[in-house]
């Protein structure tokens, strides 16, 4: 009985903290480009060196 004592308010101050953290990325616009990091991904980097640069 003892450690559902100091169980349950860790529990709760954790779940507080999670929720603390979530309303500061939404106050920051942490999720404002949900599909950008996606479309990230299929951008192709090659276009950014020349031919000139691999020369050397």
């Amino acid at each position: 009985m003892s450690g559902l004592a100091i169980l349950i308010p860790v529990a709760l101050f954790m779940g507080l903290c999670g929720l603390a953290f979530f309303f500061w990325a939404m106050h920051n616009d942490q999720f404002e480009d949900l599909e950008g990091a996606a479309h990230r991904v299929l951008i192709d980097d090659e276009a950014e060196t020349s031919p000139d640069d691999e020369a050397i």
